[in-house]
């Protein structure tokens, strides 16, 4: 009996493999950051970061100077006697400080009066922008009719008008407005009223109001909210960023407004500081016109200082609610 013996299985030593190296992956944000003008190894080197600093805070003192240094010259000659603003108008108070300037223009010159008619004037013109802005950016975004795209599309085409064409035709509908027959001219609703046909603020509440999230909506309407609920308890609280950006442009836009005022208000008593000022040219001390414009100017810059946050991160649009 003949045994057969198996060879055994041939076996073959293999030799631990070598570990895989792990590519790291780098998120976009990190290559759109390393995509600069200086690699972040020359920027290391202090001959190359040294002269781009220095390149940087030059730069940045010629924009404040260029951005400040108007409204600071401005403030400095709102106190100073009118002899050193024409012989040395950069020294800094050679004869003293004349406070005078200041109270002459608010109460001589009335200055006072036109402050006050410019706040009328541009809180009624804010009112009545925000409120075309918003109901009608609500009616083409939210509730979208069948003639929404149409309608879009004529407020878009109206854009592309200049202001000075349709002067003529605003002036004659002001001076006889249909279904009135009261003439709007010396009276502040000629201002207010043309000022709330305002195109880009409807596009600019129209696109907000596009980016807002549309389950909401339908589940009020489930719940048996109405338009007008609809709009007042969900729409304006979610498009305060936007409506801010709005009230700077309505406001600022209305302060500074000067030929449309000049032609619908022809009282004197009822002019706005863009219109008076120049006419006081003539006939005011240089040293009290100067504090007139520095009054003037001080509302904007206030108002920009105080809704800056919003105004700076809803400029773009980028305020848009995200459900």
């Amino acid at each position: 009996m003949s045994t057969t013996t198996h060879a055994p299985w041939p076996t073959t030593s293999t030799a631990p493999a070598a570990p895989a190296t792990r590519r790291r992956r780098t998120s976009p944000a990190s290559d759109l950051a390393s995509r600069t003008a200086i690699s972040e190894v020359e920027w290391r080197r202090p001959a190359v970061r040294r002269p781009w600093r220095a390149m940087h805070v030059v730069l940045l003192v010629l924009l404040v100077v260029a951005a400040i240094g108007p409204l600071a010259l401005l403030l400095k000659f709102a106190v100073t006697p009118t002899q050193d603003i024409l012989r040395t108008p950069l020294a800094l108070f050679p004869h003293g400080v004349k406070w005078s300037n200041v109270t002459e223009a608010w109460n001589r010159v009335h200055i006072s009066r036109y402050f006050v008619n410019s706040l009328i004037a541009a809180a009624g013109c804010w009112a009545s922008q925000v409120l075309v802005a918003t109901s009608a950016g609500y009616v083409l975004s939210v509730l979208r009719p069948r003639w929404a795209q149409l309608l879009n599309a004529a407020i878009l085409c109206t854009l592309f008008v200049p202001a000075v064409v349709l002067l003529v035709p605003l002036y004659l509908v002001a001076l006889h407005p249909p279904l009135i027959g009261v003439s709007l001219v010396n009276t502040f609703w000629g201002v207010w009223l043309p000022a709330g046909a305002s195109a880009f603020n409807v596009v600019l509440m129209t696109r907000f109001f596009d980016n807002l999230p549309r389950e909401i909506f339908e589940a009020a309407r489930v719940d048996g909210a109405g338009p007008f609920r609809v709009f007042w308890s969900m729409v304006l609280p979610m498009s305060r960023p936007i409506l801010g950006v709005v009230s700077v442009f309505a406001v600022i836009a209305s302060w500074k407004d000067f030929l449309w005022p000049m032609l619908v208000l022809r009282n004197p008593n009822m002019q706005p500081l863009a219109v008076r000022l120049p006419s006081l040219q003539a006939s005011t001390d240089l040293g009290v016109l100067m504090a007139a414009m520095a009054i003037a100017a001080l509302l904007p810059v206030v108002m920009f200082l105080v809704f800056q946050r919003t105004f700076l991160s809803s400029a773009g649009m980028g305020g848009a609610v995200k459900g």
